[in-house]
């Protein structure tokens, strides 16, 4: 039986299936290194030495959970979301939009209030805990909280997701899968060109 292999089609399937591959352990070396930064940003919070407010992209991952403060010079915006109290009681999140002494916008986690009512805050002095924010940007969760308002549910590092081993698995699936239906085909192509037996129409007696 003739069995060929297709040069293009193995070289190209090969190729696919080495990159997949590739794709896995490069995810499976992203865990390792968030599991890392994971149990960086357990400890962060333990430490009273506050840092200056990140800005870029740099700093937030290397200050993310550490103590920090700024000062509020103009409050831009505000708004009201279901949040939890630092005793996990139900409640409203006070969320802040201001610019800074530094002229940066920054988005603030003022405290948890009894209702959706807007508080009466002009901004100034913030001292908190600085959580990812929206577009990579950082926020500040007020620590103590500040315009009367109840301490909020300081930010988890544990909520950060760290889905790199599931992608990996999913990369080296997909690798495994490309093999085994590239080795259907070629079974199914063989078949296909093997010579078969001859049909022979019965003979009539008269």
């Amino acid at each position: 039986m003739n069995r060929r292999v297709p040069v293009f089609a193995t070289l190209l399937v090969g190729a696919a299936v080495a990159l997949m591959i590739s794709l896995g352990f490069w995810q499976l070396g992203r865990q390792a290194e968030k599991t890392a930064l994971l149990a960086t940003y357990a400890d962060a919070t333990d430490r009273a030495a506050p840092v200056p407010f990140p800005e870029t992209p740099e700093a937030i991952k290397r200050h993310l959970y550490r103590r920090s403060r700024l000062t509020c010079e103009e409050v831009l915006s505000q708004r009201v979301v279901a949040g939890r109290t630092a005793s996990g009681e139900s409640g409203y999140a006070v969320q802040a939009r201001c610019r800074t002494d530094s002229g940066i916008n920054v988005d603030l986690v003022l405290g948890i209030a009894p209702n959706m009512e807007p508080v009466k805050w002009r901004g100034g002095r913030v001292d908190g805990i600085i959580a990812p924010g929206a577009n990579g940007e950082a926020r500040l969760f007020a620590d103590p909280p500040v315009a009367g308002l109840q301490a909020t549910g300081r930010p988890n590092p544990g909520d950060l997701p760290n889905n790199h081993l599931s992608y990996a698995v999913q990369w080296f699936l997909f690798a495994g899968t490309a093999v085994i239906i590239y080795v259907l085909a070629l079974r199914r192509s063989w078949r296909k060109t093997s010579p078969g037996k001859q049909f022979q129409a019965p003979v009539r007696i008269r």
